[in-house]
């Protein structure tokens, strides 16, 4: 009976073993997945790797029920996604997101850089008005410049789903900036 439960111990630590370095290795090929999901909701940089941090450890701790191993990039950005958006609406940190970089090769007067950051902010708030559903195909497409086919298989839309959401995305920003 003592070997038994020796040999059942050694198998469940073997796999044990197993399931982590899977979890390792799937980690690594998306080891920037998780602070740019959160980067481009939060955008701030030490609130997205909080963001991030916390994702991996939610990831870590439920990777073992994780039924489809192959998805677990989309997985990861669900999650990170659902963190990120429950940080922005309990902060309310909108005051201090970074502004977007004005690309310019001259340098910028201090007119066009105030004109260049409050346009950032507005695209921001118009951003934020959005639904969650067309927000998120809005980030990952048009921030995170992940083509149709990618958006449509990390949220597991289909492709026709995740046009028409960033066309309605699209022509609600539209509304919104004018």
């Amino acid at each position: 009976m003592h070997e038994y439960t020796e040999r059942i111990a050694v198998t469940a630590f073997s796999m044990e073993q197993d399931l982590q370095r899977e979890f390792e290795t799937r980690l690594t090929e998306s080891s920037t997945l998780a602070f740019r999901v959160a980067y481009s909701v939060l955008r701030n940089s030490e609130n997205a790797e909080d963001v991030a941090q916390e994702a991996f450890a939610k990831a870590y701790s439920s990777f073992r029920r994780l039924r489809d191993r192959d998805r677990f990039r989309a997985w990861l950005v669900r999650i990170t996604w659902r963190l990120a958006i429950n940080r922005l609406r309990s902060d309310r940190r909108r005051s201090l997101r970074e502004a977007l970089p004005v690309e310019s090769s001259v340098t910028p007067t201090p007119v066009q850089s105030i004109i260049a950051q409050e346009r950032a902010a507005q695209l921001w708030r118009a951003i934020d008005a959005l639904p969650d559903k067309l927000r998120l195909v809005v980030v990952l497409a048009g921030i995170e410049e992940h083509d149709i086919r990618e958006v449509a298989a990390l949220l597991r839309l289909p492709q026709g789903t995740v046009k028409s959401r960033l066309f309605l995305a699209r022509q609600r920003l539209k509304e919104l900036m004018q």
